[in-house]
């Protein structure tokens, strides 16, 4: 079409255009060269802002709560980043050795829950060893947190590796490639830990919606001792039954604020994600929904183990409304000291059960007469309860009482 609209011009007019290409033919190199920095300047700025102007958290009056401190983002925006991004982050990993006899050698579609566990695990772990005021920094090399990374690789002689937690539900009958959810997750770290003889954490799993605090204790000292257990608590909850009831909405952002949060694992169905605190009605967490090569840290010597211990830490948290998150969800805990195990129940009972019409759970001294002859399993704590009663079920409204 244009070669038959050129040949309809005089010669003259042929003549002068042609003139003027072979005039400005130099500089068309040029100019395309500018088009594509120009085009490529606005894909940038359009796909990219994020980075340079990071949405994370927005400056705002709503004080952001993350893991019991509190900042505000006008005055605290810099400490409140490097406080997220100090969180282990475990995400999908590919290229790993296979798991068991399975083909799989990454988890992308399957072990995002299983990821959110492992990331409560790096936080109780960051606590005990660490502490609250712990930052990480991309020069980090401390050996205590280097020691805690390597717990998390993706191999079998790693302590709370993905192979290990995966396998556990094999033996369960939980194929490996299937979706857990946060009451199963809870149930295989429990199993899990006590191989951990570094940590020593008695790990309790609160079933039926009530919280035995004697039987807690106890399950923390030490016979013949008053040494104290770091005890690793979960509260599995289902808070309505396709939707959560926004009548607990009062409630979860109130657990975020105490000093042993370790936050909560849920997210939407088939869709897990570790939630770190909220900020005015959204919920700022970690998704573990990326998937990144596998590989070890070691001793963080050489630049690709640099690089790879940055993957561990996530830039930027992310936000989302507090209703769009899954009815089914666990609250999680650290209490280091027996101080701080009262001090947990202390507060419980003051911001979750009398200050609320509708509480999240129940929290009792002792084991209540209905429930005394479970006496044999201790189903509410789960202490004594072997793995085997829960067969790995799937995540069903059965499986808890629904709170409406």
């Amino acid at each position: 079409m244009s070669g038959r609209w050129a040949l309809r011009l005089p010669f003259f007019w042929r003549r002068t255009l042609l003139w003027i290409v072979h005039l400005f033919d130099r500089y068309f190199p040029l100019v395309i060269w500018w088009q594509r920095r120009i085009f490529r300047m606005i894909a940038c700025m359009t796909y990219e802002g994020a980075l340079s102007e990071p949405e994370d958290f927005p400056k705002s009056e709503e004080p952001v709560w993350i893991l019991g401190r509190r900042y505000s983002t006008q005055t605290d925006l810099a400490q409140l980043r490097a406080d997220a991004q100090s969180r282990i982050w475990l995400t999908y990993r590919r290229n790993f050795a296979q798991i068991g006899d399975s083909n799989f050698t990454s988890d992308k579609g399957w072990g995002c829950m299983l990821r959110c566990g492992q990331m409560v695990l790096a936080e109780a772990l960051v606590r005990r060893h660490l502490g609250r005021d712990w930052v990480w920094t991309a020069s980090t090399s401390d050996k205590t947190y280097l020691k805690i990374l390597s717990m998390f690789e993706d191999h079998r002689s790693a302590t709370f590796s993905l192979h290990i937690m995966s396998q556990l539900g094999v033996d369960e009958g939980k194929p490996i490639g299937e979706w857990y959810g946060p009451n199963t997750v809870a149930q295989v770290i429990r199993k899990l830990t006590p191989f951990d003889e570094w940590n020593n954490f008695s790990v309790n799993v609160s079933l039926d919606n009530i919280l035995i605090m004697d039987e807690i204790k106890c399950s923390c000292q030490t016979e013949g001792e008053r040494s104290w257990r770091p005890l690793l608590l979960f509260i599995p909850l289902r808070l309505g039954l396709s939707e959560m009831n926004p009548i607990y909405y009062s409630g979860i952002k109130k657990c975020f604020k105490m000093p042993q949060s370790l936050g909560l694992i849920g997210g939407k169905p088939n869709h897990a994600s570790y939630f770190v605190g909220f900020m005015g009605d959204e919920i700022v967490y970690l998704d573990p929904h990326t998937t990144q090569d596998s590989g070890s840290v070691d001793k963080k010597t050489t630049e690709a183990e640099v690089e790879l211990d940055k993957s561990y830490h996530c830039s930027f948290a992310q936000r989302m409304p507090l209703e769009q998150l899954d009815p089914s969800l666990a609250l999680c805990f650290y209490c280091g000291t027996e101080k701080e195990y009262d001090d947990l129940c202390n507060r419980m009972r003051q911001e979750l059960i009398d200050s609320e019409k509708t509480p999240l759970f129940e929290l009792v001294s002792t084991r209540p007469d209905y429930m005394k002859d479970d006496t044999s399993n201790e189903g509410a704590t789960g202490i004594c309860m072997e793995l085997e009663d829960h067969h790995f079920e799937s995540e069903d409204d059965e499986e808890f009482e629904v709170l409406q």
